[in-house]
């Protein structure tokens, strides 16, 4: 069912460039801590450094299914902002390859949408650290997206 309420407030933060009151409406994005900004024609995705997502306390790192977390999360906020859905899309799937440790430090990522159908949309995901040339890891996501009523 849509949402016209999540529908604004999608317009809302899109509009003035905020996106913490919408991030606030999902626990696992303030359980990991995601920040969102916008960058351009795009969104920037920030998973600020923090004790409670290390997974390696040796190293130290990040754990592997926090990066996975906040790069699903970040695909899907960035979907829902992009098409202005009054609906969360459901995932299908989620591919990710790991290429470096993600080190304990703060870890952004951008969505690249590849493919929207009229059922399915397929979005490419990368994380870094250092720099967006020397990625941490890269994803792929589909996802099922609400049919558009025929007029």
């Amino acid at each position: 069912m849509i949402d016209d309420g999540l529908r604004e407030q999608l317009r809302l933060a899109h509009q003035n460039g905020d996106y913490a009151p919408l991030l606030a409406l999902i626990p696992y994005a303030g359980l990991i801590g995601i920040e969102c900004t916008r960058e351009g024609d795009g969104l920037l995705f920030r998973l600020p450094a923090s004790q409670d997502n290390i997974g390696n306390p040796l190293l130290p790192a990040i754990h592997g299914g926090v990066i996975a977390g906040f790069m699903e999360l970040a695909a899907a906020l960035h979907l829902m902002i992009f098409t202005g859905s009054g609906t969360v899309p459901k995932i299908i799937d989620f591919s990710i390859d790991y290429l470096r440790a993600g080190l304990h430090r703060d870890t952004f990522a951008q969505c690249q949408l590849w493919r929207q159908g009229r059922r399915v949309t397929n979005l490419a995901i990368t994380a870094w650290q250092s720099s967006p040339q020397e990625p941490i890891a890269t994803a792929r996501a589909h996802f099922k997206i609400e049919e558009t009523p025929a007029p």
